[in-house]
């Protein structure tokens, strides 16, 4: 999951904050920063010192939502070539697997018109599947952790007169023995580990506290009178759903992986309406009566998505590539090009299952299911 702990505005007055970074704030837990924002920083401190001769230290990035955080360096090197600064990711109170590796960035001048390229070095893997948000043969530096680093070069260009045509190549230390603990092998991404983060903040969170977190979520609404509330996974899926139906602030409910917390508790205290959105492959597993999203305990069942293919008029041959797909992603792709609505066929459902879990309680649901992009590529209707 990825949220600020920055405060945002609550409900009426008399009733506790809500929202998501009052979800944050309940659970006490220290946030950290991913490796997408240490990558950020380390190319921004680098570029500055090719320019200047000088390295920043700390050096102070701006993160999607606004948040201004300094790094310190760990590591720099500067010649007529090339300049290289290393980040040391703190990944806050969150079980991290990247917690205190060194992430490094070393960017060298290219030619005018060249734009930024972005290059794997150790311990960065290289996309070797289709169905990830990258192309293959790309370095697995995803979407917005490449848009932070142009903008910063760009930045850093403007200011000290560069003319922001740069490769950043982005190395992990140990990243590559770090990948063995993660899904990076399964997924095709070899050599390493990927650059990550839509918000550039790690949110932590123990189970027990984010799911006390999620209760209190909905006592919130209810309490502000909130009659339709959303469940979302992440911060892209609430922008989606604020965008779709204009919630509040106390609307909103961060609930992550934890689907069932989510129901479970609207089962016991209902509101009229409840709103789940988040990725297609997240919500495919809430389609096959996953309560528990996450990755390390729930994964994207290939063949129930060939199935709801095929009920959507997917041929075998069709089917059979969607189960043979390398990623959730791919399958829908796969039949996005047939004109097979698989992406509507989940998040039925996923709101089906939902029905099952509330056992009658008077909550209407409706299901969206969204890229990473925020696109949406499926609903439901309301039931």
């Amino acid at each position: 999951m990825n949220s600020s702990d920055e405060r945002r505005g609550g409900g009426p007055a008399g009733t506790a904050e809500g929202g998501r970074a009052a979800q944050l704030k309940h659970t006490g837990l220290r946030p950290g920063w991913t490796t997408g924002a240490c990558a950020t920083a380390a190319t921004t401190a680098a570029y500055t010192a090719l320019l200047t001769g000088e390295f920043p230290d700390p050096v102070t990035i701006t993160l999607p939502k606004g948040q201004t955080p300094s790094f310190a360096l760990a590591a720099e090197e500067l010649t007529d070539a090339y300049a290289m600064a290393g980040v040391v990711k703190d990944a806050g109170d969150d079980p991290d697997v990247t917690h205190g590796a060194l992430v490094r960035a070393t960017v060298r001048r290219l030619p005018a018109g060249s734009g930024v390229v972005f290059r794997a070095g150790p311990g960065v893997g290289t996309v070797t599947r289709p169905g990830l948000p990258l192309p293959v043969g790309e370095p697995a530096v995803n979407p917005v952790p490449r848009r932070m680093m142009r903008e910063h070069v760009a930045e850093v260009a403007e200011r000290y007169g560069g003319s922001g045509d740069v490769e950043i190549t982005v190395s992990v230390d140990h990243g590559e023995e770090i990948a063995r603990s993660t899904w990076n092998p399964r997924l095709g991404i070899l050599g390493g580990l990927s650059i990550l983060g839509t918000t550039g903040i790690v949110v932590p969170y123990s189970c027990s506290a984010w799911i006390d977190s999620i209760r209190r979520g909905v006592d919130v609404a209810r309490a502000a009178g909130r009659t339709h509330v959303a469940g979302c996974t992440g911060s892209t899926s609430e922008r989606t759903v604020v965008a779709e139906y204009g919630l509040p602030e106390d609307a909103l409910l961060d609930m992550g992986d934890f689907a069932g917390a989510v129901l479970k508790y609207i089962r016991r205290h209902p509101v009229d309406r409840l709103t789940i959105c988040g990725g297609f492959a997240k919500l495919s597993k809430l389609a096959a009566g996953h309560l528990d999203l996450h990755s390390g305990r729930s994964q994207v069942d290939k063949g129930l998505l060939a199935e709801l293919a095929r009920r959507g008029g997917a041929d075998e041959t069709l089917a059979a590539e969607v189960a043979a797909a390398n990623t959730g992603l791919a399958a829908l792709q796969l039949c996005a090009a047939a004109g097979v609505p698989l992406g509507d066929l989940v998040a039925t459902a996923a709101r089906d299952e939902a029905l099952t879990v509330l056992r009658g309680a008077p909550v209407a649901v409706d299901v969206i299911c969204i890229d990473r992009a925020g696109t949406v590529v499926g609903r439901s209707t309301i039931a």
